[in-house]
């Protein structure tokens, strides 16, 4: 019964030492969940989206420009000798004690439109920082995919590595048995040797290769260094060869999805406001302005009460200014806004180009890429055969392990070249799908 007990103790504390681990195994993240991930917490593009409140509180900011102001003043005076008494604005020589409490308010009525245009133009500024914000938002979406296939080629190369590995140490087992028996020369055992020191490097290289892919990919998720992060490998039935593609749909698809033109766009309406700015400045001004104020004088014989009742006064005027000369500075602006003009519109210019040598660099790769991804799989089908023809005759002993490893190489060279354009295919492939609007799937 003793051992029973004992037995079933440690039954149990395996059995919850099992379901700890499990809980607390490494979560597999997929693409998707990543996107999602970074979008809410990386701090770019909260940096962004502070950059768009910052647009929207100068809006709210230019709207209010069309309200009056309101401020309240109270002072209290002290005077000898002759002066003037601030109540009565007599000549008085004595001490003088004197108290004014007042309200003031001004209103700009008209000036030049400049108020109407200011609005328009903060209320498009608005807009553009919104649609930058979704720029940033794609940037790393891309900067995601790419790291997240990386990484998945890094980790394919392990497992491509570690079986080069295998094969090469059952070699360096069979060399030595031949060796003994006197079959084959040192140097051929040696060679073995040497290939399985190379594969090993290999296996820690790609190894490597991959944790620095995953540092990367966490530091775009802001991830911190304690947090474990595992991807989840694609789909090995995902369609890798679609010849169907035309790189000026997919240009001009770009051109009315894609927030960078949205945002050129208002970047050239924006100064246009600003030269309509500009050009108010030679038009008049006119400003309301009113005030509520009284009194409390100390050589006044009426109490203080009184005095604030008698000395109660309102104002109530309208002033206009108009502009004569102010040393061309208004010219100078509406010449200024012209360019700015002029350097939006070569701007909009430039960052279609950039679009259009982005979709057409990424429709020539796609190309390429499904055409070597054709001729990779061929190769890698001849390669490996001939590396299991070359390996039956090593056993048997009618092949030198040079050149042994030498068919090793050509069969780990294709598998390399076959996962490189299968990824660069997947990558391609997926940025045509991003510049026509269409979402990253995997």
């Amino acid at each position: 019964m003793k051992y029973y007990f004992i037995i079933s103790s440690l039954l149990f504390s395996l059995f919850s030492f099992g379901q700890e681990a499990t809980s607390n195994s490494t979560k597999v993240w997929t693409l998707d969940e990543c996107i999602t991930y970074a979008l809410e917490h990386n701090i770019t593009i909260k940096d962004a989206t502070l950059n768009t409140s910052i647009a929207k509180v100068d809006y709210n900011k230019a709207k209010s420009s069309r309200l009056p102001n309101l401020f309240g003043s109270a002072s209290q005076n002290y005077s000898s000798g002759t002066s003037i008494d601030p109540i009565t604005s007599d000549y008085v020589s004595d001490q003088i004690n004197s108290t004014n409490i007042g309200i003031n308010s001004s209103m700009t009525l008209f000036q030049g439109n400049q108020l109407n245009n200011q609005i328009k133009q903060n209320k498009l500024f608005l807009d553009q920082r919104m649609y930058l914000e979704e720029v940033e938002k794609n940037n790393i979406q891309l900067n995601i995919l790419e790291t997240y296939l990386q990484a998945l080629f890094s980790k394919e190369s392990i497992t491509i590595a570690e079986n080069n590995l295998k094969a090469s140490e059952q070699e360096v087992i069979r060399a030595k048995t031949r060796l003994d028996a006197g079959t084959i020369a040192l140097n051929d055992y040696t060679d073995a040797q040497s290939q399985a020191a190379t594969n090993k490097y290999n296996v820690i290289a790609a190894k490597n290769d991959y944790q620095q892919y995953i540092i990367a990919l966490k530091q775009l998720l802001e991830l911190t260094p304690s947090d474990e992060l595992e991807i989840e490998t694609i789909n090995e039935n995902i369609e890798l060869v679609n010849l169907e593609l035309n790189q000026v749909e997919i240009y001009n698809k770009a051109l009315k999805t894609l927030p960078e033109i949205n945002a050129s766009n208002l970047n050239i309406a924006a100064n246009e406001k600003e030269l309509e700015i500009a050009k108010g400045g030679f038009l008049p001004s006119l400003y309301l302005s009113g005030s509520l104020g009284s009194g409390y004088t100390s050589i006044n014989d009426n109490t203080f009460a009184d005095q604030f009742d008698v000395n109660f006064n309102q104002k109530l005027g309208l002033s206009l200014t108009i502009p004569i000369f102010n040393k061309n500075q208004t010219k100078a602006a509406v010449q200024t806004a012209k360019i700015n003009i002029e350097k939006a519109e070569i701007q909009k210019q430039s960052t279609q180009k950039e679009v259009y040598q982005k979709i057409e660099t990424a429709y020539q790769n796609t190309l390429s890429a499904q055409e070597q991804l054709v001729a990779a799989d061929a190769s890698k089908v001849a390669a490996e055969q001939s590396y299991k023809l070359a390996l039956k005759k090593y056993e048997l002993g009618d092949l030198s392990t040079t050149d042994l490893v030498i068919n090793q190489n050509t069969f780990t060279n294709a598998q390399q070249n076959y996962l490189q354009a299968k990824y660069l295919n997947i990558l391609y492939h997926q940025l045509l799908q991003f510049y026509q609007g269409n979402d990253i799937k995997l």
